[in-house]
């Protein structure tokens, strides 16, 4: 189980998403315009081995004419992880752990394996800011029962639209579609083999819900 410390950070979590968030392909902001987040909500997901934080953040940006809320996978460590230079958001100074290195949450291996897990039913998700305590409004389904395959290798393509993880399961190839730009208007499902939903905060304090992850078997090449 993941703990949550009430310390401080320096960076802030929306500091680093603040300079990181306009070198994105599916940043909506204008070019040389700085956002400014604001937190949305979100969720966690447990290590099995609890060596790393993740965290499913929702962060809005309401520098542009109408406010957009980003989906921000990200993984916390404490050491950088190998060969994963391209996906460091940053650092920051935790006030009970020390330095923290921030990834990208899609380039983890870890982040990937519980995505997964938490599509198939097989990881809870957890409050973002209260220890040990379920979040029953994340929903994880997947079309077909009793699959559980463990993840082989994953690869990140990112664009315009959101980012795609190529996930490979023994024999099988799923394409998961994280979406970085949040709608409570999308309806993916239809040909989808699974899907996370999850609630988020609007600007004027309603609530939305929308997907923050939809799955699709990826068609061989």
């Amino acid at each position: 189980m993941a703990v949550i410390y009430r310390t401080t950070l320096s960076p802030t979590k929306l500091e680093l998403l603040t300079g990181w968030l306009p070198a994105r392909p599916w940043y909506l902001g204008a070019a040389g315009r700085t956002p400014q987040l604001g937190r949305a909500g979100g969720f966690r997901l447990d290590d099995p081995k609890g060596e790393v934080g993740i965290e499913f953040m929702a962060a809005t940006d309401g520098s542009g004419d109408a406010p957009v809320t980003y989906h921000a996978p990200l993984t916390y460590r404490g050491a950088p992880l190998d060969g994963a230079e391209h996906a460091l958001i940053g650092t920051m100074e935790h006030g009970v752990l020390g330095r923290r290195w921030v990834y990208d949450g899609v380039h983890d291996p870890v982040l990937v394996a519980q995505l997964l897990a938490l599509v198939m039913g097989r990881a809870e998700p957890q409050s973002q800011s209260v220890n040990d305590t379920p979040d029953p409004t994340v929903v994880g389904h997947f079309a077909e029962s009793g699959h559980t395959a463990e993840v082989e290798s994953s690869a990140v393509a990112d664009g315009p639209h959101g980012t795609d993880l190529l996930v490979r399961t023994g024999a099988r190839e799923l394409r998961i579609r994280v979406n970085r730009a949040l709608s409570a208007e999308r309806g993916e499902t239809q040909a989808a083999l699974g899907h996370v939903a999850a609630n988020w905060r609007l600007s004027d304090g309603s609530q939305a819900r929308g997907l923050f992850a939809v799955v699709h078997e990826q068609a061989a090449e």
